[in-house]
């Protein structure tokens, strides 16, 4: 450290960057340790990635850590010609780390990270794939076709609405995103140690959050409980909660489009889906719904991911949870992944699709299930038999109803395809916009 009456030293220009080869010794107060002499970090980093070199996995850029403090402390030496690693006149723990801890230092900057990429990336991500979903909604808000329940045959419905069902349950999980992330704007700065401030000045976490809402933008405050922040890491884990809420929803809707998509000849096929690739190396012409399974295997992963932060979450013990890498891994993998398939799912394939309208009108043609139309009026048994009729002689709904002696006046005014969707709605015809 500088002494009071001590000049502070020069400030030299000299550009980011170490030329040097070989090895410079650092050390800690274990002891001396070589570290590569191209690089700022010091003697406490150089111990980590020894000890704890397993498989490629690196601790997330976005996440400060005590390697921070070793680079910034070797900078500044750098910047006022000093010997690197020496750490004078600027000491990595007296003065970079000054009042702080690894254990408030290390969850705020999870928090920062975490609800930085939430709301910049991931929710943004999920809104304009809500968008993109809600366009074709509205696009197809006429077009009747057949709805399915327990994979059968069902009641008409408009494709639209079917695809409006998409977009609000992509609503509900953004709001839940949302909700979930705000929890990270409590900071643990200031709680130090154990969450009693040791060592840190009076008002320290107060005007350490309101300096980093000044620069970030973000309503951060300090949290209200110190020992709470320090020895939980419950806001965590509800945040990436919320991710694996919309991954569901999003394996839901993926899962959907890809069934409805399914054929050409031989499956569903009320979608068509654009041709990104080619879908088979020994199948010339197929083309695959490669972007709905990789939506599904991105939810899988996400999914996957919640069980390793509930662990991690529950591993609290007493005064600090030393699972945090653990989470903030996982929590910036999960939001990362799902912020790039979404916009990806959105531009290959939800924009992309279209209509297969002569399948819709087939399968309006020979559904049998819009006998629930004629149930109110002509009572459920007799509908039942000529549902029943219908599927046993392969027969539309209107020849097995006007065999079994339903006028086909009657039939005509009753089952409306586009009425049965909306109260009030007649005389629209099936498969068309």
């Amino acid at each position: 450290m500088t002494d009071a009456n001590e000049q502070a030293p020069g400030i030299l220009d000299v550009p980011i960057g170490l030329a040097a080869s070989g090895m410079r010794r650092e050390f800690d107060s274990l002891g001396d340790v070589d570290v590569p002499a191209d690089r700022y970090w010091g003697a406490q980093t150089q111990r980590s990635l020894e000890h704890f070199s397993i498989g490629n996995d690196l601790m997330p850029k976005e996440v400060s850590n005590m390697n921070v403090n070793e680079v910034i402390s070797n900078r500044c030496i750098q910047l006022v010609g000093g010997t690197l690693g020496s750490q004078v006149p600027v000491h990595p723990n007296d003065d970079v780390n000054m009042g702080q801890s690894s254990n408030d230092t290390f969850p705020t900057a999870m928090h920062i990270a975490a609800y930085t990429m939430a709301m910049d990336t991931t929710i943004p991500a999920l809104r304009r794939l809500c968008d993109a979903i809600g366009r074709n909604a509205a696009k197809w808000a006429d077009v009747v076709k057949i709805g399915r329940t327990h994979l059968e045959d069902a009641t008409p419905m408009t494709v639209g609405q079917e695809w409006s069902g998409y977009a609000g349950a992509l609503e509900d999980a953004i709001a839940e995103v949302e909700h979930a992330t705000h929890g990270l704007l409590k900071l643990a700065m200031g709680g130090t140690a154990v969450g009693t401030g040791l060592n840190a000045p009076a008002g320290f976490g107060e005007e350490v959050a309101a300096q980093i809402a000044s620069m970030t933008g973000a309503p951060f405050q300090t949290a209200a409980n110190k020992f709470t922040a320090l020895g939980t890491l419950d806001r965590m884990v509800r945040a990436h909660a919320g991710l694996k809420a919309a991954a569901v929803t999003l394996f839901k809707i993926a899962n959907d489009l890809r069934w409805l998509g399914s054929g050409p000849r031989t499956g569903i096929g009320e979608l068509i889906f654009p041709a990104n690739e080619p879908g088979s190396s020994i199948m010339p012409g197929k083309v695959n719904p490669t972007q709905a399974e990789a939506m599904l295997m991105v939810a899988i992963q996400v999914i996957a991911s919640d069980v390793a932060v509930t662990m991690g979450g529950a591993e609290g013990n007493l005064e600090l949870n030393t699972f945090r890498p653990i989470l903030i891994s996982n929590y910036l993998h999960s939001a990362l992944i799902l912020a790039d398939m979404c916009d990806h799912f959105r531009m290959f394939m939800v924009e992309g699709t279209r209509l297969n309208e002569a399948k819709l009108k087939e399968n309006i043609d020979r559904s049998v299930m819009m006998v629930t139309a004629l149930s109110p009026v002509i009572g459920y048994q007799q509908a039942a038999a000529i549902s029943h009729y219908a599927i046993a002689h392969d027969l539309t709904l209107k020849q097995a109803a006007l065999a079994k002696g339903v006028s086909e006046e009657l039939f005509d005014r009753v089952v409306d395809p586009l009425a049965m969707t909306s109260p009030g709605r007649r005389g629209h015809r099936p498969g068309q916009a």
